[in-house]
């Protein structure tokens, strides 16, 4: 019989679970006894070792909750999980549809399910890819688990299959084995059929370990039906999970007031400043154009005689001017 990390962590959890009930029975009797007990002596030989069985039983209880939330994950660094993990043939289920047959004798229509029970990649993504590595034809992945929250290790959070409103991301957990860094990987995710997101670039983690592929959302936009996630390495389909989202989308909220910043138009009151157009009084200044009159005589004298040499002083011709 083989039995897997994640199993073995279960039973020995439910085991010091176990244990640590049978512990606290014991002294709770101890209790029950002691009370009973006249002599001082043996009612406080038998208190005091119920009350150290209810201090081991303490100890085996939070170390049964240390070995629940950290023992799988450390066991994945020391160990990397076996491929034995994707004994998931569970797919192989759908071939209920070969039903079909009792209405077809041919067994030609028998074959159509091998076909459409196994995912294909879409040509859409498959054209984006960026990787130049082969990937590993032997890669292998878990059973995804959904949740809306994982741990530090990408452990899902109350994992579940059925999800009400509200929600903004969902998480698909995981484990791995057998990767190649660098090579192409692809998560596709569906609702009723109908592709609403996908991430495929190149594997940036180790060989083998936990990961995770999550999808967010408005909340708006999480319409009730059933959502599916595929998950491929390279162009090879290698596992889907599947999840139910409950109730109609929360309303979005009224976002119209922000029309209200319309009322900014009201600053055309700043027209009000046509008033200072009233400028155009200094243009009475051509007053001082009564002053270039006066000027006019020294220009005459210039111009009536040229021909003066230098020896002649203008002082006397400045004193007939002005006479005349």
């Amino acid at each position: 019989m083989n039995i897997d990390i994640q199993t073995t962590v279960t039973i020995i959890f439910i085991l010091l679970l176990l244990a640590g009930a049978g512990i606290l029975f014991t002294a709770f009797r101890a209790f029950r006894e002691a009370r009973s007990l006249r002599f001082f002596l043996k009612r406080r030989k038998i208190l005091g070792r119920a009350w150290q069985l209810i201090f081991f039983a303490a100890l085996i209880i939070t170390a049964a909750f240390l070995v629940n939330n950290f023992a799988e994950p450390m066991t994945y660094h020391v160990f990397e999980p076996s491929p034995t993990v994707t004994s998931t043939p569970t797919i192989t289920l759908t071939p209920t549809i070969t039903q079909t047959a009792t209405i077809t004798l041919t067994p030609t229509m028998t074959e159509t399910p091998e076909f459409t029970s196994t995912p294909i990649m879409p040509a859409v993504i498959s054209e984006g890819f960026t990787s130049e590595i082969t990937p590993n034809p032997e890669s292998v992945f878990s059973d995804i688990k959904f949740s809306r929250r994982i741990t530090g290790w990408n452990l899902p959070i109350d994992p579940n299959v059925k999800f009400d409103q509200p929600n903004t991301t969902i998480y698909g957990s995981f484990s791995y084995d057998q990767m190649i860094t660098g090579s192409q990987w692809s998560a596709i995710w569906f609702r009723d059929g109908e592709l609403i997101n996908y991430e495929s670039i190149p594997w940036n983690g180790v060989s083998g370990g936990n990961g995770y592929t999550d999808i967010t959302l408005p909340s708006d936009e999480w319409l009730p039906g059933f959502y599916e996630v595929q998950i491929f390495v390279g162009d090879s389909w290698k596992m889907s999970g599947s999840f139910e989202v409950l109730g109609a989308p929360p309303t979005p909220t009224l976002t119209m007031t922000a029309t209200i910043t319309l009322t900014p138009t009201e600053t055309v009151v700043n027209t009000a400043t046509i008033s200072p157009t009233e400028t155009p009084k200094p243009s009475e200044t051509p007053q001082p154009t009564f002053t270039s009159t006066g000027t006019q005589p020294p220009t005459l004298a210039a111009t009536e005689l040229p021909t003066q040499t230098l020896t002649i002083t203008p002082t006397a011709t400045r004193r007939s001017t002005i006479f005349r």
